[in-house]
């Protein structure tokens, strides 16, 4: 599912400067995971939990493409949250979409569909583990939990990933910078105990970076 260019201009347009505009309109048309995402869900119409939801473009774009019953995104970096509900208020989506500066593990009321993008790399290895788990426990029986991340392997994509990551670092876009990146197997040792079945496929883009979407649900996804 993908938005024209009319809807992603207009999702931009509520955000406050020229340069956040141009950020948000080309990572709407470029990164593919948004429309993955929309599919994922698409026909189960729950509510859902963004876990390091940054200014909260997921929520826009899934209530654009009708796709919601329920926001709620979660992320550490206030001013990203700051951001993005000032940008849902111009959109008239205040509350629509529910964006928190917290913990990502803080409880929610709730349990729907989850998403986890390009999150787990940036925390340690057994904190992955805790957000994994915190995922599991907010996912609805008919929910679906999608989860797009670089994985750890002997590919140039992944050598390539590593460079970029360092530059993000470097300019202070993620404080702290990626700590651990996870292989197929980690995630999958967390998620099936639990009994969820999971589905990895590529999810490359137009990019030289690693980046996997998973998409796992309580029963054949």
């Amino acid at each position: 599912m993908s938005l024209n260019r009319h809807a992603r201009q207009r999702i931009a347009s509520h955000f406050s400067t020229r340069g956040d505009r141009f950020y948000v309109h080309g990572k709407l048309a470029s990164d593919p995971v948004y429309g993955a995402c929309a599919a994922a869900i698409a026909g189960r119409h729950l509510p859902l939990l963004d876990i390091g939801c940054g200014l909260g473009l997921l929520g826009h774009y899934l209530h654009a493409c009708s796709a919601l019953d329920g926001y709620v995104g979660l992320d550490s970096d206030a001013r990203k949250i700051a951001m993005g509900r000032e940008a849902a208020g111009r959109a008239g989506l205040g509350q629509a979409l529910a964006l928190h500066h917290a913990d990502v593990t803080t409880p929610q009321p709730m349990r729907g569909h989850v998403a986890l993008l390009d999150v787990l790399h940036y925390l340690p290895r057994e904190r992955q583990a805790q957000v994994l788990a915190y995922a599991v426990d907010h996912l609805a029986d008919d929910g679906v939990l999608v989860l797009r991340n670089v994985l750890r392997d002997d590919s140039w994509r992944f050598r390539a990933t590593v460079w970029e990551e360092k530059f993000i670092k470097a300019v202070g876009w993620i404080p702290g910078g990626a700590q651990y990146f996870p292989t197929e197997d980690d995630i999958r040792n967390v998620l099936e105990p639990r009994g969820i079945r999971a589905r990895f496929r590529p999810l490359f883009g137009r990019t030289p970076y690693n980046s996997w979407l998973m998409t796992a649900s309580r029963h054949a996804v």
